[in-house]
């Protein structure tokens, strides 16, 4: 069973920055391709970025030159850095392991930017 569980979520100004962690629990980290997904209210659960076990890198297009994805494979965790946030980023913000046909899912951290 692989866990996940993310932080760094909280409530800021729009413009401001916040940087998201994804912390595993076990040592197979190098081999887990990883990603970021939101959810706001009343809307489909989207995805954000996502960053493969080689480095492959690939974001939404609503984030992308704002949001940046990465990893460290020493420590079992996976980044979200977003800046320049913007209202329409609040969401709750889930980070996802795959390996294989298997998909594992953190509880999900709110972040909420206000205008």
């Amino acid at each position: 069973q692989v866990q996940l569980v993310e932080s760094g979520g909280g409530l800021v100004q729009a413009g401001g920055s916040l940087r998201l962690s994804c912390a595993v629990s076990r040592m197979i980290f190098s081999i887990l391709d990883m990603g970021w997904y939101r959810q706001a209210p009343g809307k489909q659960r989207e995805l954000v970025a996502t960053i493969t076990r080689g480095g492959q890198l690939h974001y939404a297009d609503s984030v992308r030159g704002r949001f940046t994805i990465s990893r460290d494979n020493a420590k079992n965790t996976a980044y979200l850095q977003m800046n320049s946030l913007k209202p329409e980023d609040t969401a709750v913000y889930y980070c996802k392991a795959t390996l294989g046909r298997y998909d594992y899912w953190g509880q999900g951290t709110q972040v909420t930017v206000s205008s």
